[in-house]
């Protein structure tokens, strides 16, 4: 997962995705819904053929890329162990 940081600034982060399909990227919208620290995460996939889907992640205090670092580690690890 190729990510270009656009913007970051305090408790908010909106990063562009390359080379990710809807599914790993709802997956990685809802985990980050359910965490305790994201206070709103979403991604906007804008023109199917021409733009790389965006995120916009704002958290309640914590930092943002760490949140989501941590998260995307823990979605590997649980791809990894399933095989």
């Amino acid at each position: 997962m190729a990510v270009k940081v656009l913007f970051r600034e305090g408790n908010e982060l909106r990063m562009r995705v390359t080379g990710e399909g809807h599914t790993s990227l709802q997956m990685l919208r809802e985990r980050l819904n359910t965490h305790s620290d994201i206070e709103y995460a979403n991604y906007f996939p804008g023109h199917p053929e021409l733009d790389d889907p965006e995120f916009y992640i704002r958290t309640t205090g914590a930092d943002p890329a760490t949140v989501v670092k941590d998260l995307v580690a823990a979605i590997a690890a649980e791809f990894n162990g399933a095989l």
